[in-house]
């Protein structure tokens, strides 16, 4: 076993059990942690990163996921303190801190000032979940997207991804990485779109991860010419019956306080406030 620092060390497929059982604690708000862990078996090669667990007398009380994001899972603020220390000996490798407000907010009260500007900060991010029915009637046109559908739903990806993030996934040569990925989700069924007659899409939105508990939605973005119409609350009701049918039981996101019109959608939809997230942005 890798000596601990702080009760900290690097887990791996031995340790398994033992973070789904941590995970199990608040099941939805973990479940891209819980995702990762599954596909990958905590194997740090397959995870492109590791997986840092804090333990208190042999049991597993906090981690940490460290790849291309540093999310903090099931950390009271001063496990995401150690966690903190523990990144500053390594320096950024991350591009983004995303979580439980308050694990992100000590997190960065450790690491401000060592891994440069961020260039966004996102302190109140509502998490949403939905567990039933949704309270609006789904929009019917709602359906999986496939390859034969990248030509138009490639592009809306890209301006969503931009539009969003400030800075297109494009740059830097990431075109053919990115379009692996949205053709990644197709090949899931984890990608949705509502198209006109004509083909051209007026709505979409994808599934980031899933566990048995719970599947994270991302990317929802109706076309700027046909905002205002609607499509946002009947097409996240078609996609979150065709989720809790199909792939988990929970469907959750999250969303910048700001977006007020993404906000009331939701709530329309049915999604209720659990918990608030908060993103630093390099």
């Amino acid at each position: 076993m890798l000596a601990m620092r702080q009760g900290i060390r690097v887990l791996g497929p031995p340790d398994l059990d033992a973070f789904l059982g941590l995970l199990e604690r608040d099941p939805v708000v973990n479940v891209f942690s819980d995702y990762r862990a599954r596909t990958t078996s905590l194997e740090p090669r397959w995870l492109g990163g590791e997986m840092w667990g804090r333990f208190d007398g042999g049991e597993l009380i906090a981690a940490c996921h460290v790849g291309a994001n540093l999310v903090p899972v099931m950390c009271e603020r001063d496990d995401a303190r150690a966690f903190g220390e523990r990144a500053l000996s390594r320096g950024r490798t991350v591009s983004t801190i995303v979580g439980p407000h308050d694990a992100v907010a000590a997190l960065w009260n450790v690491l401000d000032g060592a891994w440069g500007t961020p260039r966004d900060f996102r302190w109140h991010q509502p998490h949403l979940e939905l567990s039933g029915p949704p309270l609006v009637t789904p929009d019917a046109a709602v359906r999986r997207t496939s390859r034969d559908d990248i030509a138009a739903v490639y592009p809306a990806c890209v301006a969503m991804y931009t539009e969003e993030v400030g800075v297109s996934p494009e740059s830097g040569g990431g075109t053919d990485l990115y379009r692996a990925r949205v053709l990644q989700l197709m090949s899931r069924g984890w990608s949705f779109g509502r198209f006109d007659d004509d083909g051209r899409l007026m709505f979409k939105a994808e599934v980031a991860c899933s566990s048995p508990f719970a599947a994270q939605i991302q990317g929802v973005y109706v076309v700027p010419e046909h905002r205002g119409q609607g499509l946002a609350t009947a097409g996240m009701a078609a996609v979150a019956e065709i989720v809790r049918r199909e792939i988990a039981p929970t469907v959750s996101l999250y969303v910048n306080d700001w977006n007020t019109p993404a906000r009331r959608a939701y709530e329309r939809v049915g999604f209720r406030q659990t918990a608030e997230f908060s993103t630093v942005m390099f």
